[in-house]
């Protein structure tokens, strides 16, 4: 009998549980976990939390240094749980603001050491503007790891190896989304999804050059997605869509394939060109708008939580 799609997504790909929810990190046991303001939301709204966090609240010196300490101590307690790489976002407020997005980084990383976490554990989640991923070429001179999110065009992608950025995650689902919107009668499933072609794109253009930048998949809206994705080098994975693999059998086909790089890169963008080139393409330009805004509005859901117990 064959064993489960996530098993052997696992002898491919390393697979990386997209939540902040420590039973689903427990019982999925993924390499890496990355969160995001929504995520860091949903975990704080348990109630097993709330006391911890009116502390936290109360203890801050404003909201923005409480948003930082509840996301630090969610994801100190979910690096004990796993081998690899926890991801921590920078407020999206600060997307296009490379001096501050350097300052937050910077400032998570020395809250993380005080928990006892490394800064070789930590990823520092950047969306991937240009000011954003100016801030990450800084970061990772300066050994803190990045990871570009919010990534939705190869010009991003592009610009995010240029900078040396450790990973990048573009996003299958939303730029699914994007076009099922234009052409809600089109057939995108398997290799037609154009998520999917976008992850292929850049990850043969980082192999074939020799970036070392990690291709990490996300966003995704179905497992068909995943399946077309197996092999790349990190996926990460929502609990409801980690649970389905599990519960799979059959035989999973690598679809990816790191090849030997044969030749140079390309010269690197400049300000101007990468501008243009998402200025080209509407849906890149609306999809990263659309995901600053939404990251933002669960953040204003976090910080008026964190205001009201700061008030108890």
């Amino acid at each position: 009998m064959a064993d489960d799609l996530l098993s052997q997504l696992k002898t491919m790909t390393t697979v990386v549980a997209d939540t902040g929810d420590l039973e689903t990190i427990r019982r999925f046991q993924p390499t890496d976990a990355t969160t995001n303001p929504s995520l860091i939301l949903q975990a704080a709204q348990h109630e097993s939390r709330r006391a911890r966090l009116a502390e936290i609240a109360r203890h801050a010196t404003d909201i923005d240094d409480a948003l930082d300490a509840v996301a630090v101590e969610i994801g100190s307690e979910v690096s004990a749980l796993i081998p690899g790489y926890v991801s921590t976002e920078v407020s999206a407020r600060l997307s296009f603001d490379a001096d501050a997005t350097l300052a937050r980084a910077r400032s998570l990383i020395e809250r993380y050491a005080r928990h006892g976490v490394g800064p070789e554990r930590i990823l520092i989640k950047v969306a991937s503007t240009w000011e954003g991923i100016r801030a990450a070429r800084t970061l990772e001179r300066e050994g803190i790891h990045t990871n570009l999110t919010l990534l939705f065009s190869f010009a991003q992608a592009r610009a995010c190896a240029d900078a040396g950025v450790t990973l990048v995650s573009p996003f299958v689902g939303r730029i699914l989304d994007w076009y099922k919107a234009q052409e809600p009668d089109a057939d995108f499933s398997g290799d037609r999804d154009p998520g999917v072609q976008s992850v292929r794109r850049i990850y043969e253009h980082f192999k074939g050059h020799g970036y070392d930048t990690i291709v990490m998949g996300a966003s995704f809206r179905n497992a068909g997605e995943i399946i077309a994705l197996a092999g790349c080098d990190r996926l990460t994975i929502s609990p409801k869509l980690l649970e389905e693999l599990a519960d799979t059998t059959g035989n999973l086909e690598r679809r990816l394939t790191p090849l030997d790089a044969e030749t140079r890169a390309p010269e690197p963008q400049d300000e101007a060109e990468f501008r243009w080139e998402m200025n080209e393409d509407a849906m890149a330009t609306e999809k990263l708008a659309e995901g600053i805004r939404k990251f933002m509005a669960d953040q204003r859901k976090l910080e008026s939580l964190l205001g009201e117990l700061r008030r108890e």
